[in-house]
């Protein structure tokens, strides 16, 4: 956790919370910010650091301690995202991609299927990716067109899923397929793995941000996968990737306050070092209002985000309405507070050595993905008006 924020931390925290997140950030001052701007330059996706953070136990952070995992809750899982992302919000994204993965295997998998996939996962010596949006099928997810047909002990597979973080690289891909029916209910989960017949990956797409974690299309051409590999039974994956949207808007709010409170401390640090007319920039009060407004803004994020965790951990059935608010919330404030630290470097922050401009280019999508900001306020409104 951030340096600045210690004084924040008693929030109802136990002291191992408390030691986790600052060990998670120091593993993320010393391992991971240090080469995040090369990274990014590169389109480099830091395999070896990534599973050394499993050492951590980041490889399996809410898979059950029986299935080999930490068997951690997300209000854990907030502090450990936003302490990584501090020192790269792309990496530390695809960690909690990864790790919603390997908890869906450990959730809705039988005894094999654990037995199979969990080790490696856990371990990170197999990454996993999430398949679930296609081409033509983004916020409207039950209307994905990729087909799962029933051929003897197989499943063959036909389809294109998009915008696939890890894609290529990862070794164990959960998709979602139609199996049946249109809508949701005809929608059914498989474990696919690197190397089946069939199973290829689209070129790494050239983006704004994210750059340090590869995003390609998965594309299954005739892919037979073996019935066993279905995740849960007939017809439920539609309830197995959204069981997941939860935790993962949790996830992606706290990257964006790490993130957020990375620019920041950058800008404070700039503000101490910078003089204008005779002073440095950190004796102007205006300034000084700006960093406090944005601090607040950030604590205030924050403690909407560790109140919908709390609710995730409790069983509270306001999870939902909690989680879109604070991803919506957390995503907006942390995008905003990077903007506004770049702009308090002047020209300085356009340049790319100072590592600001990056953080607003890898926050930017965090606004989009996991339900865009737009799907988080129609939640929001009909869970709280019960209209729509």
């Amino acid at each position: 956790m951030s340096r600045s924020t210690a004084a924040a931390l008693p929030f109802g925290l136990t002291d191992e919370q408390q030691t986790v997140a600052g060990m998670v950030r120091e593993f993320a001052d010393t391992e991971v910010a240090p080469h995040a701007l090369e990274w990014d330059a590169e389109h480099f996706f830091p395999v070896d650091v990534i599973r050394k953070s499993a050492e951590l136990g980041m490889g399996g952070i809410y898979v059950s301690e029986e299935s080999g995992g930490t068997g951690m809750g997300r209000m854990d899982a907030a502090l450990i995202f936003e302490a990584m992302s501090t020192g790269c919000p792309s990496v530390a994204a695809y960690i909690s991609i990864h790790n919603m993965v390997a908890w869906m295997i450990d959730k809705f998998g039988n005894d094999e299927q654990k037995s199979t996939y969990l080790e490696k996962l856990v371990s990170m010596e197999h990454l996993g990716s999430y398949c679930l949006t296609e081409p033509n099928a983004g916020s409207d997810a039950a209307a994905l067109r990729t087909s799962a047909r029933e051929d003897g002990d197989h499943y063959v597979l036909n389809g294109v899923k998009q915008f696939i973080s890890g894609a290529g690289t990862s070794d164990t891909y959960l998709v979602m397929a139609r199996t049946g029916q249109d809508g949701a209910r005809g929608i059914s989960a498989f474990i696919l793995e690197k190397g089946m017949e069939g199973l290829s990956f689209g070129p790494n797409e050239q983006k704004m941000g994210w750059r340090a974690q590869p995003t390609r299309q998965v594309i299954m051409e005739n892919v037979r996968v073996p019935k066993e590999n279905m995740l849960g039974a007939p017809g439920q994956g539609f309830k197995i990737a959204m069981s997941g949207l939860d935790g993962g808007r949790l996830n992606i709010g706290a990257c964006s306050l790490g993130g957020g409170q990375a620019a920041l401390e950058k800008a404070i640090t700039y503000m101490g070092e910078r003089q204008a007319f005779g002073t440095e920039l950190s004796g102007f009060q205006a300034l000084r209002f700006e960093v406090a407004q944005m601090q607040a803004d950030l604590e205030g994020a924050r403690s909407l985000l560790w109140r919908a965790a709390g609710a995730y951990d409790a069983g509270d059935p306001n999870t939902s309405l909690l989680s879109a608010m604070a991803k919506l919330k957390a995503t907006d404030t942390g995008f905003d507070v990077a903007n506004r630290a770049l702009q308090l470097h002047g020209g300085y922050g356009y340049l790319t050595e100072y590592g600001i401009e990056k953080l607003v280019r890898d926050l930017r999508v965090h606004q989009i993905l996991e339900g865009t900001n737009e799907i988080m306020r129609v939640i929001i409104s009909r869970k709280s008006t019960g209209v729509g």
